[in-house]
């Protein structure tokens, strides 16, 4: 009884077909990156103070000294959420007095930004931040002080202004735009079998070996019951979590892939708040992942999924860590290691959809990839607030991040190897976490390991 690696060996691995199916689907993500990441500047939060009233009964001294300065990494700057109460500085206006000279600006009581915000032009003409927070009194009334209430409600009003814009048609519709590359692409002959659809299955291999120039045998396929995963079987997510080991394996993945989602999406979104041209910054964070990618594709292709996985891991988390070490006066050199720290995480998270769809069978494959990249959204969901945390400590981000990229690094140490593994057809097949693992080898292991095959994951 032949397996399905075994029915299409004679097309190759690396032929005309698997290499436009990988650039097409390689293709299909660039766009998704220029909408994901667009938020870092439409939603830029630029330099910006308490706005003082033209009305204000004010001389041009304290006009100038109506804002307090604090300090942020190491100078002095202008508060952006707090101000001199207007009424008082404008009681020494009035008298003629000198701010610094005639009054001591330390002592005097502040206030919030009761008449909004004044932002800065250096880096953002406009952006979602300066618009909503302009028109939007609520979002006002809270004085930069309620960090937990603030993000919520610039989300509510973001979903407003995204509302607006498409109503008015002024924004492309990108789910069509998104859905063009699919007409080029043919299903999974493997998935299609599974579902026992076994003529557009022979039809897409067929035009595979046309492309590659090689012959067809006369019969892909001897009869509907020579494959292995031929059982007509309806999978449910509930699947996911059948038995002990699945679920323990299930839940794993779903912490691996929400973290190092969180660690990569913080990181990103992080580039405006490095010192220097945010621009620049976040240019170098886009071109660190042209080496990341092009690094976890020479890993994968020979090296063991979970050690590759979890060595990059510890490189990102342990650099992020190191960075609190650094002197404040060495911008160059944190950069550097954010840099590092997201060349190590995107690894990981690229080599995440190839190490589960290598680990569950055909039957749930889709749905487990699914499911986890599901669990990566709630991390990009969360990462903002990681950022936020750097209003408290710059480097608290980094601390945090680093952290938890290095306890999931360990984590990755208990999942199953599946370099040089057969792909599992059904959930009897899938291998045990490490923990649960017995000293007996089983029948189906020990000939494995005396004939083992190397994956086709190209379908």
């Amino acid at each position: 009884m032949r397996d399905y690696d075994e029915a299409i060996a004679f097309l190759g691995e690396w032929g005309p077909f698997q290499r436009l199916i990988f650039f097409l689907l390689s293709a299909s993500i660039i766009p998704n990156g220029f909408n994901g990441m667009s938020v870092v500047f439409l939603a830029g939060t630029p330099e910006h103070r308490c706005r003082v009233p033209d009305a204000a009964n004010l001389s041009s001294a304290w006009r100038n000294n109506s804002v307090p300065l604090r300090l942020r990494d190491g100078r002095e700057v202008l508060h952006s959420c707090r101000r001199y109460r207007l009424a008082t500085i404008a009681n020494f206006s009035a008298l003629g007095l000198e701010p610094g000279r005639d009054v001591d600006l330390g002592q005097l009581e502040q206030e919030s930004c009761l008449d909004g915000w004044e932002f800065s032009q250096d880096v953002y003409w406009s952006t979602v931040v300066t618009e909503v927070w302009q028109e939007e009194r609520s979002l006002r009334n809270h004085g930069c002080t309620d960090w937990l209430q603030l993000p919520a409600d610039f989300l509510h009003q973001l979903g407003d202004v995204h509302c607006v814009i498409s109503h008015r048609g002024h924004g492309p519709d990108l789910q069509l735009c998104g859905s063009l590359h699919t007409r080029f692409i043919p299903e999974s002959p493997r998935w299609l079998i599974s579902q026992r659809r076994f003529r557009e299955a022979e039809d897409i291999i067929q035009k595979a070996a046309k492309m590659n120039n090689i012959a067809v045998p006369a019969v892909i396929f001897d009869s509907v019951e020579e494959l292995n995963p031929l059982k007509q079987q309806k999978a449910f997510i509930l699947d996911l979590f059948r038995t002990w080991n699945i679920a323990i394996m299930t839940i794993m993945s779903l912490l691996l892939w929400m973290l190092t989602s969180v660690g990569y999406f913080a990181l990103s979104l992080d580039t405006p708040n490095l010192h220097g041209d945010a621009y620049l910054n976040c240019f170098l964070s886009a071109l660190i992942e042209i080496p990341a990618y092009i690094t976890a594709w020479l890993l994968l292709r020979t090296l063991p999924r979970r050690y590759i996985i979890a060595a990059v891991l510890f490189w990102g988390g342990g650099v992020l860590l190191f960075i609190q070490l650094v002197p404040v006066d060495y911008y160059f050199l944190s950069i550097g290691l954010v840099m590092l720290g997201k060349f190590g995480i995107t690894s990981a998270f690229s080599m995440l959809y190839v190490f589960t769809a290598e680990l569950y069978p055909t039957l749930v494959r889709n749905m487990a990839v699914g499911v986890t990249s599901m669990a990566s959204r709630v991390g990009s969901i969360i990462a903002p607030y990681f950022v936020y945390l750097g209003a408290y400590n710059r480097m608290l981000p980094y601390i945090v991040m680093g952290s938890l990229t290095v306890l999931i690094g360990i984590l990755t140490l208990f999942f199953p190897e599946s370099l040089g593994m057969t792909l599992p057809e059904t959930l009897e097949q899938m291998q045990k976490v490490k923990w649960f693992r017995s000293g007996k080898k089983t029948r189906d292991s020990m000939e494995t390991e005396e004939n083992p095959k190397v994956l086709i994951t190209a379908f």
